[in-house]
């Protein structure tokens, strides 16, 4: 009788241990912490209530017009996947896509290797003012609007009073009809974009070398090290978080260009120039196309993250946080 009574007792101490420990753990918010977390949602609304304008809602309302034929100027009719099995035979949309590859490639591998050239020099041992004047000239173009810079290069290429052809026949060199030739008109556009963007990549990659330590330069260089072998083993571990989101800002710049194409050729001669964004502009305010124009978007957006999961993938064999 006893042995039951002490049994019970027990049970009944542990359930009101575990019950108590269990309503410590919940310890409820005073009403200083409600109100420091309502503040917190408060200052945090705006941002929420914009993202939802202008960039979630027009997502969703994107994916929804995609299943649709729709030019604004009449009801929508249910498209289902018209318009999805519309970009596997449509050559305009093919030849958009691979302009925008061929752009984007070339783009990373000049922005990333001159930006970091020019880091690289002006990173050096020089005069103050001759420093601030070369961070100043580089990045000068970027504070231009794409306009000016697209009109701008588009009178000094002119084939009739350009001051480029010019100079070039003053030579004995015959230019080449830079913006109507099929084979130049794109390699012009990515010099124009390298000529006002690079100074972007520049400024990055400048800020990354001059986060290395000083002394570990020395220490390699007491250690036989030669200026490749400093470069290759010291700089690039050291820069390669710094590459790393120069590499992923580049790709998601350049895969939306519109301005210098549009501008400059109108994505010609042909379609030698039309990015993929100029495409989804003509298919929604020119022919009025939205759903169509939308899926268009769609398929841009999901490239862009699927590149940029790949680069994080892969930034984890590459990239050094240390």
């Amino acid at each position: 009788m006893c042995a039951q009574v002490n049994l019970d007792t027990t049970r009944q101490t542990g359930t009101h241990a575990i019950v108590g420990s269990s309503g410590a753990g919940r310890k409820r918010r005073s009403p200083g912490e409600k109100r420091e977390a309502l503040v917190g949602y408060l200052f945090l609304s705006p941002a929420f209530f914009l993202f939802i304008v202008f960039i979630g809602g027009p997502v969703i309302a994107s994916i929804v017009i995609s299943f649709y034929k729709w030019d604004i100027l009449t009801a929508p009719t249910f498209a289902g996947l018209a318009n999805y099995a519309k970009l596997f035979t449509d050559k305009a949309f093919l030849q958009s896509l691979l302009n925008t590859f061929i752009f984007t490639f070339w783009s990373m591998v000049l922005h990333i290797g001159l930006g970091l050239l020019l880091a690289l020099a002006v990173n050096r041992a020089m005069p103050a003012p001759l420093k601030y004047f070369l961070r100043t000239a580089y990045f000068f173009p970027m504070l231009m609007s794409w306009a000016s810079v697209a009109l701008m290069w588009k009178f000094a290429l002119d084939p009739s009073f350009g001051f480029i052809n010019y100079y070039f026949e003053l030579l004995g060199i015959q230019p080449p009809n830079w913006l109507l030739s099929p084979q130049w008109a794109m390699p012009t556009i990515i010099f124009v974009d390298l000529w006002r963007t690079l100074g972007f990549t520049f400024i990055i990659l400048l800020a990354g070398l001059q986060g290395v330590p000083a002394h570990l330069h020395e220490a390699a260089r007491i250690d036989g090290a030669g200026t490749f072998q400093r470069f290759w083993h010291v700089i690039v571990p050291l820069l390669s978080p710094t590459i790393f989101f120069t590499s992923i800002m580049t790709f998601i710049g350049a895969f939306q260009v519109f301005e210098p194409m549009y501008i400059m050729t109108q994505g010609g001669p042909g379609n030698a120039t039309r990015s993929i964004v100029q495409l989804i502009f003509e298919s929604g305010f020119r022919s009025f196309q939205m759903g169509y124009s939308s899926t268009i978007a769609l398929v841009v957006f999901v490239v862009i993250m699927m590149v940029t999961l790949i680069q994080m993938r892969a930034g984890r064999y590459w990239v050094n946080y240390d």
